[in-house]
């Protein structure tokens, strides 16, 4: 409880710290009153392509998550540290991280939900005050090679290639990623927990056939998983999908979900203590959210498959499974609709997935060094990631793939009492002798229940008849029930009597009874 009170404690005053330009100091006031401003800023993140045009009518819009340096503001320079987000022109496409850049803009208040302190318009083209480091411009150089080879490519794969393997969007199809929303697909068009667990798998598989021990193995994947990060770039939501993919990984490779749940709790412990923001964020709750599905449901599900199955085909069902369950209920409150056939397109696409993100990867620095030998795996990822497509507008064109679902709390309730289901749905398919004793069981208690109603119902009646004048010492009246016959496997209701005879069973509707005698006809045609 001291530890829980403590990183209580310190996730507050880092949440207030951060916050505090949103509320009070020079740039809230600036972005309150909407002033013009000259800032210098640092790039933070890569530039993303915005769908929808400008006031102005402006197209080519981007935006850009920046850290503000310097800000001259009413006729006086400011220094401050904060997050604000960049919306320019299409000269702040090859904005790469860690450079340095002078502009000028208007600054407006952050939307509700937004990390950011401001939003910042510019007005100017952007001025560059110096380069980035080796570190930040070579991963940028690497993407942004990589997004013009796959350029080449024909159909779905132009845009979708880049954003499987290094979560650049900006040429994703609108068509493609309103089919991939329908189906729950979404997840796929960016870089995701899904594909640091299989780069990280695929380090630990390579350790593990080289005969190294478990700690060679695991500082090889974790190298791995690092530079594959550093490639597609260290944002936030890049960094905490690494840390969940890894979580997910250990948690079903290792077969013990205690230790996969600790990771888990210890994970998000840090990475709101890093970045408070986090914790208000829909993207790493549905991946925390993710994460614990797969620890807590994703090997037990896995265990419920026949040993004819194969493990692969047992884990390609029970992952997307218990994710979709445990984040079904958040994706209500963001999209108040029904997916249909998200599982079944998941499951369709998960095999396609792990040839794109690794052989796409591997082609990654093969690009600049060796065009040609880097088109072989360019054009095999090529064709899985058009499969990809084909799978997401396939599943979203059929009848009924988006169901409208309830707002709100009532929705995400809902959601979740359907999700129990399916889950229970699921472990009665697979256990069908279990099943079949637990259904007997129901009906045994069912009778039981009934029998105990009817007698209550019975003794009430019989109580309530004597004191209206039965008499002292009269026999008691029948009381109804049910009477089980095993041998036919139904249940029969005994009727109520009179005192002076038995109770008997009645007859079934629609059966004959005994024939009834009929005298005989009179001699003599008398």
């Amino acid at each position: 409880m001291a530890v829980a009170l403590l990183l209580a404690a310190a996730a507050g005053g880092h949440s207030a710290a951060d916050s505090s330009p949103r509320h009070e100091g020079a740039l809230a006031h600036a972005a309150g009153a909407r002033a013009a401003v000259a800032v210098e800023v640092e790039i933070t993140g890569a530039p993303r392509r915005l769908k929808a045009p400008a006031r102005s009518g402006l197209v080519d819009r981007w935006a850009v998550p920046v850290s503000l340096v310097e800000m001259t503001y009413d006729s006086r320079r400011v220094r401050a540290s904060a997050r604000l987000l960049v919306l320019g022109g299409p000269d702040w496409e090859h904005a790469a991280p860690g450079q340095r850049i002078r502009t000028t803009g208007k600054l407006a208040p952050p939307g509700p939900g937004q990390p950011e302190a401001a939003v910042l318009s510019t007005s100017s083209t952007p001025l560059p005050l110096g380069e980035p480091g080796p570190w930040q411009q070579g991963p940028g150089e690497l993407r942004n090679r990589f997004t013009a080879a796959a350029g080449r490519f024909d159909g779905d794969a132009r845009g979708l290639l880049p954003g499987m393997v290094t979560g650049d969007t900006s040429f994703l199809d609108a068509g493609l990623d309103q089919a991939m929303k329908s189906v729950g697909m979404t997840h796929l068009t960016a870089v995701s927990g899904a594909n640091c667990s299989l780069v990280l798998g695929a380090f630990l598989l390579a350790a593990r056939s080289l005969r190294l021990n478990r700690m060679f193995a695991a500082a090889l994947g974790l190298a791995g998983l690092g530079l594959f990060v550093l490639m597609v770039g260290p944002d936030a939501s890049v960094l905490r999908a690494a840390v969940m993919g890894a979580i997910g990984l250990v948690a079903v490779a290792g077969g013990r979900p205690g230790r996969g749940l600790s990771f888990l709790c210890v994970a998000v412990i840090g990475l709101v203590l890093a970045q408070p923001t986090l914790s208000t964020s829909f993207g790493f709750l549905l991946s925390v959210l993710a994460t614990l599905g797969i620890v807590l449901a994703g090997r037990p599900v896995m265990e419920w498959f026949p040993a004819a199955v194969p493990r692969w085909a047992a884990a390609g069902i029970a992952v997307p499974l218990a994710a979709q369950t445990f984040c079904g209920p958040v994706i209500v409150l963001l999209q108040p609709q029904f997916s249909t056939y998200a599982l079944p397109a998941n499951m369709a696409a998960a095999v396609l997935v792990a040839p794109v993100t690794l052989l796409g990867t591997a082609a990654v620095p093969l690009v600049p060094l060796a065009p040609a030998l880097a088109a072989v795996p360019m054009g095999i990822a090529a064709a899985f990631a058009g499969g990809v497509g084909t799978i997401a507008r396939f599943f979203a064109g059929l009848p009924g793939a988006v169901l409208p679902w309830p707002e709100g709390a009532f929705g995400a309730a809902t959601m979740t009492l359907f999700s129990a289901w399916a889950l229970a749905a699921c472990w009665l398919a697979f256990h069908p002798a279990r099943t079949h004793r637990l259904a007997l069981a129901a009906h045994a208690r069912t009778v039981a229940l009934l029998n105990r109603a009817a007698f209550h119902a019975g003794g009430t009646r019989a109580r309530s008849g004597s004191g209206a004048g039965s008499g002292f010492g009269s026999p008691p009246r029948p009381v109804p029930g049910l009477v089980h016959r095993p041998a036919r496997g139904t249940l029969r209701l005994c009727k109520q009597s009179s005192g002076r005879k038995p109770q008997w069973l009645l007859p079934r509707p629609r059966v004959p009874g005994p024939p009834r005698r009929r005298p005989p006809p009179p001699a003599g045609g008398m």
